[in-house]
């Protein structure tokens, strides 16, 4: 029963990625800012824990990619941040470091990788600070809107028996 509900959380949380990253965008510097990913990543890090969202990340990022809706940066981002978001989370149980954790992951450590990624898979050999100010606009602005989300929907007791 446990596993069911997991899985349909984590489905709901990618298809709320996908259509989100869709509806709610805004250009960031040399990137698009897609702050419902970030919004996701820190939900899905509070309430399913780490693994279950950096897999949502990945398949958030594949399906986007696969349907010609996404880069490939949103790979490094999206995964890095949302295992610390979870990892600081799991360790703290505070939910403001799991915020803390997505904008570090994505708007620092996820823009220094995307540097050599996007070199070797994109073939653009842009250096860290054009990627750092966008990561950062996206994932503040997201995680931020996460946080808020889920400090209101927390109690409900859908989330508290997953």
């Amino acid at each position: 029963m446990y596993r069911t509900r997991l899985l349909t959380a984590m489905a709901v949380f990618i298809a709320i990625a996908v259509m989100g990253s869709q509806l709610l965008w805004f250009p960031a510097g040399i990137a698009k800012a897609y702050p419902v990913q970030h919004a996701v990543n820190v939900m899905a890090a509070i309430t399913l824990g780490p693994g279950p969202a950096v897999i949502i990340a990945f398949m958030t990022g594949l399906i986007r990619n696969m349907l010609g809706l996404g880069t490939l940066l949103a790979f490094p981002g999206g995964m890095i941040g949302a295992f610390l978001a979870g990892v600081l989370y799991k360790v703290f149980k505070r939910k403001i470091l799991a915020v803390a954790g997505e904008v570090v992951g994505t708007g620092i450590i996820g823009s220094l990788f995307s540097v050599p990624y996007a070199n070797l898979l994109m073939g653009s050999s842009l250096g860290a600070f054009a990627f750092l100010p966008s990561f950062l606009v996206s994932s503040i602005s997201g995680a931020i809107i996460g946080y808020l989300v889920v400090i209101r929907v927390k109690q409900t007791s859908p989330l508290q028996k997953i």
